[in-house]
């Protein structure tokens, strides 16, 4: 079996390559190419691990015809396309954890240097001045601090902050009211938050909705005199404001670790009374970057070499321990949603997958995903768990999940089911032992069979000899039957049956057609799964 290949394109801790190997990957280390270098070699890699200084742009990724995963040692991916990354099917990963504590400690650092005006009185008194009137400072203690942001990072500086004695309100729309309670912080609307913090400091990804939130209009609601910190991304703060509110006063003092345009060589923000900058120092201390090391290539390598998936962006997570037990379950997924898919002729605008039994008590993410996977192979041949969601959405589908408790005629079961012109229209399935999935219901009719490989679907009026003459049309074209599975709507006999022949070659057109001429076939159609 060939190794999975990965290539680390930024300068990282010698530890990462050193687990690739021993997790059965080969690794290559090329750094501080261009973008053109790099798009030359990316084609020979499965896997592509980068801190921040390789850019990966939607030309990079269309060179790479064999990339299964890009993995970010350290938390922002800004310098990765993530939307083309998922139309290629790429996984995205970053590593949440590994510098969570160092950058968390690197704010609160920049929140005692602003209290203190640490950096200017030691500038003052290394020039031979004695200025210690001029450095009134303010205590931390019993000031309030407003959290944007409340995830890993910001969930630590409150910790830390509650240990100074500060009392700390946060703003985050994915904060719960009982996460808040337990790492006992106030949540509270953003305007709240700005009317009330002595102290801001920002601890949230750049995204459309968060781009710019301390903008001028947000600036002028704060508190007068409040000290803002951001060692989280550049462009949360729109610097041409924060310039203008150090300089009227509103904003007491401000500690940017993080600029809008980086290396920030330049910026007019530089020179501003009461502004305390560093560069982009939140990870950099050697505990992290050996932690950001060991993490990337662990993730990278499980799901490589196992299917794990561990801290991606663009598809659910899926331990190395989960993925052995959902593998089963993902196959039957993905054939029933292929099934869905190659049987419903209309534009279809909804999907329910249903997970009842066993299935029910396992993530279902994955198994959406597979069925989705599955599903979109109507539209498109390159589809996958990553990319299928993507499809789905930008068609417009409706996916719902239902879960149910209950445990019916079979130990395990999952269901898909999408609204046609006809009606709604399900297919089910199950696992049975050693012999994997397998078929149980049909558009409401009962059938058990195997979906793999190439098969035929024929919906008919049920009566004496019509198998016969399928066999027989089908042997005088030269098609050879292996199996055949036989359903009917009722026990009485006349009504309407469908037969699933598994055959050993596509049918051409020509023999379907003449399938179609049999007396009482209502439907045919040729599956590939």
């Amino acid at each position: 079996m060939t190794k999975p290949r990965v290539l680390i394109s930024d300068k990282m801790n010698a530890r990462a390559a050193e687990i690739f190997r021993e997790r059965g990957c080969e690794v290559d280390e090329i750094t501080g190419q261009t973008p053109e270098e790099l798009m030359k070699i990316i084609g020979d890699y499965d896997g592509l691990a980068i801190r921040s200084s390789t850019t990966v742009t939607p030309e990079i990724l269309n060179a790479a015809a064999n990339l299964k995963v890009i993995g970010r040692a350290g938390i922002g991916v800004d310098n990765v396309d993530i939307p083309a990354a998922s139309a290629k099917g790429v996984v995205v990963m970053n590593t949440p954890f590994g510098n969570s504590i160092t950058t968390a400690e690197h704010a609160i650092a920049m929140m005692f240097a602003l209290a203190r005006q640490l950096p200017t009185a030691d500038v003052s008194t290394q020039a031979g001045k004695w200025e210690k009137s001029k450095f009134m400072g303010v205590e931390l203690t019993a000031k309030t601090l407003g959290l944007i942001g409340a995830g890993n990072i910001g969930s630590i500086v409150a910790e830390r902050a509650i240990g100074l004695k500060m009392k700390v309100v946060a703003y985050d729309p994915f904060l719960t009211a009982e996460r808040a309670v337990e790492i006992g912080v106030e949540k509270v609307t953003l305007d709240e938050l700005l009317g009330r913090a002595d102290f801001i400091t920002m601890h949230t990804p750049l995204t459309d909705q968060t781009r710019n939130i301390l903008s001028a209009e947000a600036l002028a609601k704060t508190k007068p005199g409040v000290r803002i910190i951001n060692c989280a991304r550049g462009g949360l703060i729109d610097e041409a404001a924060l310039k203008d509110a150090l300089v009227s006063g509103q904003v007491a003092g401000a500690a940017l670790d993080v600029y809008a345009q980086e290396p920030a060589k330049e910026n007019a923000l530089f020179g501003t009374p009461n502004l305390i900058c560093t560069p982009h120092l939140g990870a950099s201390t050697s505990e992290a970057q050996v932690n950001v090391a060991i993490q990337v290539a662990e993730q990278m390598a499980d799901y490589l070499v196992n299917g794990g998936v561990t801290n991606a962006l663009n598809m659910p997570s899926l331990s190395a321990e989960e993925a052995p037990k959902l593998k089963p379950y993902m196959a039957l997924a993905e054939r029933l949603g292929s099934l869905v898919g190659q049987l419903s002729s209309d534009d279809l605008h909804n999907i329910a997958i249903e997970v009842e039994g066993a299935a029910a008590e396992l993530n279902m993410k994955p198994i959406t995903g597979a069925v989705l996977s599955g599903f979109m192979r109507r539209y498109s041949d390159s589809v996958n768990m990553v990319n299928a969601p993507y499809l789905a959405k930008e068609r417009g589908l409706d996916v719902r999940e239902v879960r149910h408790d209950r445990e019916g005629d079979y130990q395990t079961l999952i269901r898909v089911s999408v609204t046609t012109s006809e009606g709604e229209k399900s297919v089910a399935g199950t696992l049975f032992g050693s012999s994997g999935p397998r078929l149980v219901e049909i558009f409401g009719i009962k059938v058990e069979a195997d979906l793999d490989g190439d098969m035929l679907y024929i919906v008919n009026q049920d009566q004496p000899g019509f198998i016969g003459s399928v066999g027989t049309t089908l042997g005088e074209a030269g098609v050879n039957i292996g199996t055949f599975h036989l359903g009917r709507r009722s026990d009485a006999p006349g009504g309407e049956a469908v037969l699933l022949l598994s055959i050993d070659s596509p049918v051409e057109e020509p023999v379907l057609w003449s399938v179609c001429q049999l007396e009482g076939v209502k439907t045919v159609k040729a599956l590939r799964f």
